[in-house]
């Protein structure tokens, strides 16, 4: 028994640092397909979101999101960590997976994740202190009590919702946040003009590849992860799903974009991969590798006309979080209910359902989070600290001072 522990702990704890490793990603992927001149805020926002957020997980969102025995809405466990004890030593009955201390963590790890998407959905206007006080009522408080109503073994677990590894529980509720936020901070200037869209290139597409690389790799953490043990049959089923769905949503992206726009756009390439990842969260644990490529092209073809219906609502999504997160983790979590082991209609509609609920916490929360900051300190940049750039403005310094590069 302690043997086997030994091992599945081992591996949920490769499995954190692989999560772990998911913020370089991000944080490259979204100075890459951002401006130069915002290089540095952006990357402020993601070590905030990373630090503050596991923090707060500690003191608090830890015990709302698994409080025990609660009514299935809301409950906590009361403030800070405390390992369960026997006799003075660790329970090692906590899980036949990992420790409480290794579950701690991988579930923190997740807990940043979803505010580290609003961060690109919001890049290069929103004001640096309004963004900070977001993430800490956001993950400290929506994410883990909205996380408890499945995860903890609230009321959506109890009606049968499944959500293996958060296409709903993480990305969408990062995502539902993303598009409250960026309808009510507005469009870039310039970006919708005249009728037309402006198109305001990404500085380094060599860092936004990278990234998405890494993401995949971090990907093998988040979903190889939440099977919660190293158990070797499932492990190696959803990392075979993972990345084959990954592939198809990469390559059925990029067909389509280039069959509807004449060129080969590396940057939906790699929202195709991040698509068909996050449509395959949900389920990958279930899928069969069809299904998982299926599910995948799918998520590439949702991913083009999810960012052109983006840009066609006048919403400024710079990195295409909303059409990655929001859309893809949406069918990801309803495929559940179409392909695999649980596929069937009364699944469907408990997914449906799921769906539902989280857009209602989400929506509502960042709704309210947001609006009172709007009219309160104010959430959006000076026209002049947009133009110039907000990495002079918000922090005294520019992301590459000795290349030569010009602001633009």
């Amino acid at each position: 028994m302690e043997g086997l522990l030994t091992v599945n702990n081992v591996w949920m704890m490769i499995c954190t640092g692989l999560v772990f490793f998911m913020h370089l990603g991000f944080a490259l992927l979204e100075i890459g397909l951002t401006r130069q001149k915002n290089t540095i805020n952006i990357l402020f926002k993601n070590i905030f979101i990373i630090t503050v957020g596991l923090l707060l997980y500690c003191l608090l969102g830890f015990n709302l999101m698994y409080p025990g025995e609660f009514n299935g809405f809301l409950g906590f466990a009361g403030f800070g960590l405390n390992s369960p004890l026997t006799d003075g030593s660790l329970d090692l009955a906590y899980s036949e997976g990992y420790t409480y201390w290794t579950d701690f963590l991988f579930q923190g790890m997740f807990a940043a994740t979803a505010a580290t998407i609003v961060s690109g959905a919001v890049a290069e206007r929103i004001k640096i202190n309004a963004f900070m006080i977001f993430v800490v009522l956001y993950v400290g408080l929506v994410y883990p009590i909205a996380g408890s109503w499945k995860w903890g073994g609230g009321f959506l677990d109890e009606m049968g919702f499944y959500d293996f590894a958060g296409s709903t529980l993480v990305h969408s509720v990062g995502g539902w946040a993303a598009i409250v936020a960026i309808w009510l901070l507005g469009a870039r200037i310039g970006k919708f003009k005249d009728g037309k869209i402006g198109a305001f290139p990404g500085h380094s597409m060599p860092f936004a590849t990278t990234g998405v690389l890494i993401l995949w790799l971090g990907w093998f953490g988040f979903n190889g992860g939440s099977v919660l043990s190293a158990d070797p049959e499932l492990t190696s089923l959803t990392l075979v799903t993972t990345c084959l769905a990954a592939a198809a949503g990469g390559v059925a992206s990029f067909i389509f974009s280039s069959a509807l726009y004449k060129n080969y756009d590396i940057t939906m390439f790699l929202n195709g991969i991040l698509g068909g990842l996050v449509g395959i969260t949900a389920g990958a644990d279930q899928m069969s590798p069809t299904d998982a490529i299926l599910i995948g092209t799918i998520a590439g073809v949702i991913i083009v006309l999810g960012v052109a219906l983006i840009d066609k609502m006048k919403l400024d999504d710079p990195v295409g979080a909303v059409a990655v997160h929001l859309i893809c983790g949406i069918w990801g979590t309803l495929a559940v209910g179409i392909f695999g082991n649980l596929a069937g209609f009364d699944q469907f509609i408990t997914q449906l359902i799921g769906v539902g609920c989280y857009a209602a916490i989400c929506v509502v929360s960042s709704f309210i989070i947001f609006y009172v900051l709007k009219v309160t300190i104010g959430i959006r940049v000076s026209k002049r600290d947009e133009t110039e750039g907000l990495d002079i403005h918000e922090h005294g310094m520019d992301a590459y001072p000795d290349f030569g590069i010009k602001q633009h």
